[in-house]
């Protein structure tokens, strides 16, 4: 077996790449019905998240869907030009993979350190795959090692302490751009968790005028009740900004929900008030050149990351801490999976070595041997030895396996069946002769 992982993030590409390869649920299952498919024999999990697509996979190492296969189902999926993104893949294989899973899982890829919101990310990824039953033995066992080992990492070291999340480094960023935020009017546009999220650091911050604005207005009144500020309709959203110092956006959506001219009607009607736009979805909720608007300050998600390096400088003993741990369950995995190829072969094995001991004691007990009082106990006795056989032989292999290669170990394995299978037949051949 094999497991291989390939994707983009946000330290790899830039949005304007990362909204291209984005997948909404719909698409999620959709392209995990074509990987099935296309490689029957394979195990499949897509991540698509506002920083990354990533897409891991199990196979059998003959056959198995290897990186550039991955990397042009990519491109065929959005109908792009694999050439425009290639080089900003990266490439992952078995233990490299499961490390750089286990990462993502604890949050320690994120554009912020520690993000806690990543690890559902990953458990609602692994949900949709399988309802999509694209999932198996190899990629269940992973990803319910990245969920134990992500829970292990939050709950053992400070990583997730402090600014935790996008929507925490939006509103570090609006409190740097804006001195007076707690006087702000503020519009966040969607009330997803995301945007509840949004709502909770900005109460935090001190920001009482806050107006939620969600497509279906009574999600966005419920989260409004809860959290103690004003919600409005869809239909009030442009009313709502022409009135607003802050717009926070975190909308699921495949096109731009307000382009330069749409804004540019806005901005007439504000008599050159400035207007600060924080857009942390992907796809991007404004379209880049809106930016160009005077006193339009726009920002995407990629901003952000100068507030997270600066959460980054002061987390490196987390990071060691966390990495530690990250480590020993990446060898935990590895050792299972390196035992995983050779099983079925093990079994072989076991089923000739008793194949053996069966055809000695036939042999042994014929004629007056046959009610022999002794036979049960002998037969227990060689039973015995032949197990005691059995475990040495499988440590050595599992060692191969472990030192050298799972491939390896096979070919070992292989080659004792075969001899097995040869003294059991040569024993048969003695028996029918005589």
């Amino acid at each position: 077996m094999k497991i291989v992982s390939i994707g983009i993030n946000h330290k790899s590409a830039p949005i304007d790449i990362r909204e291209k390869m984005y997948f909404s649920t719909e698409q999620t299952s959709q392209a995990l019905s074509e990987l099935k498919k296309n490689f029957p024999d394979g195990e499949f999990v897509l991540l698509s998240t506002c920083n990354r697509v990533e897409i891991y996979c199990a196979c059998n190492r003959a056959g198995c869907a290897e990186h550039e296969q991955i990397a042009k189902f990519l491109a065929d999926f959005h109908k792009l030009d694999l050439n425009d993104f290639h080089e900003l893949l990266y490439f992952y294989s078995d233990e490299d993979a499961v490390r750089h899973l286990l990462t993502v899982a604890c949050g320690l890829d994120s554009m912020v350190l520690g993000e806690a919101q990543v690890l559902g990310q990953v458990k609602e990824s692994y949900k949709l795959a399988c309802s999509a039953k694209s999932t198996g033995k190899i990629i269940n066992r992973l990803f319910h090692c990245a969920f134990f080992t992500g829970k292990k990492v939050h709950s053992r070291t400070g990583v997730s302490d402090g600014r935790i999340s996008v929507a925490g480094v939006a509103v570090e960023l609006a409190k740097k751009l804006f001195s007076e935020i707690a006087k702000s009017k503020i519009v966040v546009i969607g009330a997803g968790e995301m945007g509840e999220l949004l709502v909770k650091h900005l109460l935090h911050a001190g920001c009482p005028d806050i107006t939620v604005i969600n497509r279906s207005f009574e999600h966005g009144k419920l989260i409004a009740e809860r959290r103690g500020i004003k919600a409005a309709k869809w239909s009030e959203l442009n009313k709502n900004i022409i009135n607003a110092d802050i717009v926070v956006s975190s909308v699921s959506s495949q096109e731009h929900l307000f382009d330069r001219k749409k804004i540019q009607k806005i901005m007439d009607k504000r008599r050159e008030k400035p207007l600060l736009i924080i857009d942390i979805s992907v796809p991007r909720n404004f379209e880049p050149d809106v930016d160009a608007i005077e006193n339009v300050h726009l920002y995407s998600i990629d901003e952000l990351s100068i507030v997270a390096k600066e959460n980054l400088k002061t987390r490196q003993e987390d990071i060691a801490r966390c990495m530690q741990i990250i480590s020993k369950e990446t060898n935990a995995f590895m050792e299972w999976f390196s035992t995983v190829e050779i099983g079925p072969l093990i079994g072989r094995m076991k089923e000739q070595f008793g194949q053996i001991s069966r055809n000695e004691l036939e042999r042994f007990f014929t004629g007056v041997r046959q009610e022999a009082p002794c036979k049960e106990v002998l037969e227990t006795m060689v039973d015995r030895i032949v197990n005691k056989l059995l475990h040495c032989v499988i440590s050595n292999v599992e060692s191969v396996a472990k030192n050298n290669s799972p491939g390896e170990a096979a070919r070992l394995i292989h080659d004792i069946v075969c001899q097995a299978q040869k003294i059991s037949s040569e024993a048969d051949e003695k028996s029918r002769v005589k």
